[in-house]
């Protein structure tokens, strides 16, 4: 057949993709959804509360928990405070997540979709506000086939009312974490708060509701990467959620399959039911082997386990598995669980290495720091007797909560050098007193002249800063140019 007579030919005509179903997920109990509860519970209530929690930091510093203050440039987090240019902090933190992210799924797949996602935990949250209004799957499935009634509109009417308000506070805690909770929430609840509050607060609450009632399962579907990463990082050794086929075939109906094995026939445990795939929140059937879809929550592992008990079949037809172990059952050989190999051991080292190194620095970081930016024009200034001038800027930087005195020195150039600044206290030649608020940077403008007859091209010098009160110190290098130097 021609390419002309193929498009021609009616059998053509069918679409390129299945036309999407809804999906109605049914409630289930069991182990897994139980752990799903309580990871809902959990991260829920630290995200909403969190705000709310505080920490002493002193007389002059804030004290929620954790708040990014914007108008400051700070990040509060406990007992750690993190500065602007300290933000390789965050950096490493990202890293972090991404190793932990990386060793979860080497260990138990997409475990982090099936429980510890937002799209999972917000979209939980919403189903079981659907469930507890409009009634569970069947009730759904029949009141969407019926014409409209009164009774239908205001379950409508009342669910989407809930989402609503779930997710306005959800765009209400996020803009928390930014101000202090109790005065902005006074704020907002009197209409004194910044605009910028109520549009991020809007866009929050618009997202939210989207995402988690509307969109669900297509989000984890079609427009999360991660499944497509996921399935590149993975291997044979990883817990993914599986059907044991060697077990459940052939299927056939609990009666029949008793007959089968009384006649000595082949007859597998499942019964066809169609349970896990009723209770899985993408509409995905696990008999099919691994799919984009599948988020490894465990709720079809719930499902199936009750139906077992029920016909008197052992539990775990479905069940976290390996792709080797059902290799190995084809081979008749004992399932083998492989959690410490190569990549997982080095996830895991990364992880603590980087964790310990970032402890370390931030236990030991000075509270004070200095930084100097030699000026570009001119690079130096010969004076009237013959002697060069350089101009630094040099910006002290307190990181306590109180006012501190700082000697700023001057290192590594010749005798007769001399250290001049506006607004502060010469104690010699080569050093300078200071004073910094808590919690605060000075910017000063530093002259550093060295006396005709000891002039170099390039001759490099230090600033060093020292806290009379504890002795801590830092320092910064910088050069001093003279006409030698000139370009």
């Amino acid at each position: 057949m021609s390419a002309a007579e193929r498009l021609d030919d009616p059998g053509d005509d069918a679409p390129l993709y299945a036309a999407r179903k809804r999906v109605y997920p049914q409630a289930v109990s069991g182990r897994f959804r139980a752990i799903k509860w309580a990871v809902l519970g959990v991260t829920l209530g630290i995200y909403y509360f969190l705000p709310f929690l505080r920490w002493y930091r002193g007389p002059n510093a804030p004290d929620q928990a954790v708040l990014i203050d914007f108008p400051s440039r700070r990040f509060y987090f406990f007992f750690i405070e993190i500065w602007p240019q300290e933000f390789y902090y965050v950096t490493g933190l990202l890293v972090l997540a991404a190793l932990t992210l990386f060793l979860m799924n080497a260990v138990a797949g997409r475990v982090w979709c099936g429980y510890l996602c937002p799209q999972t935990v917000w979209t939980d949250l919403f189903y079981a506000v659907e469930r507890l209004v409009e009634g569970d799957r069947r009730e759904r499935m029949k009141k969407d086939g019926e014409p409209w009634s009164v009774e239908r509109v205001a379950q409508k009417i009342l669910k989407h009312s809930l989402w609503l308000m779930i997710a306005w506070w959800t765009g209400g805690a996020w803009v928390l974490y930014f101000s202090d909770a109790p005065t902005l929430v006074r704020e907002l609840a009197t209409f004194q708060a910044p605009v910028v509050a109520y549009v991020w607060i809007g866009i929050l609450t618009f997202t939210t509701y989207v995402f988690a009632g509307r969109m669900r399962e297509q989000v984890c579907i079609y427009m999360c990467p991660w499944p497509r990463i996921q399935a590149a990082l993975t291997d044979e050794h990883a817990l993914n959620v599986m059907y044991r086929y060697d077990r459940g075939e052939p299927r056939m109906s609990a009666k029949k399959a008793e007959q089968a094995r009384a006649a000595g026939a082949e007859a597998g445990d499942c019964v066809d039911c169609n349970q896990c795939v009723a209770v899985c929140p993408t509409g995905v059937d696990i008999r099919h082997g691994a799919q984009l879809g599948c988020i490894q929550c465990g709720l079809c592992i719930d499902a199936c386990d009750n139906v077992m008990a029920k016909i008197g079949r052992p539990a775990g037809l479905i069940g976290y598995d390996t792709d080797a172990n059902a290799e190995r059952r084809k081979q008749l050989l004992e399932p083998v669980y492989r959690v410490l190999r190569p990549r997982t051991v080095l996830y895991a080292g990364l992880i603590v290495a980087i964790g310990v190194f970032m402890l370390a620095a931030l236990l030991g970081r000075a509270s004070l720091g200095v930084t100097a930016l030699h000026d570009r024009n001119p690079l130096f200034v010969r004076l009237a007797d013959g002697s060069v001038r350089n101009a630094y800027t040099v910006r002290l930087i307190n990181k306590t909560l109180e006012e501190r005195v700082y000697r700023l020195e001057l290192a590594g150039l010749p005798e007769g050098a001399r250290l001049e600044a506006v607004g502060t206290h010469p104690s010699g030649d080569r050093t300078l007193i200071a004073e910094v608020g808590p919690d605060r940077t000075r910017e000063l403008r530093v002259l550093v002249t060295l006396p005709k007859g000891t002039l170099e091209p390039s001759v490099p010098l230090s600033f060093r800063l020292v806290d009379i009160a504890t002795g801590a110190q830092a320092s910064v290098g910088d050069f001093f140019k003279s006409p030698g130097s000139a370009p």
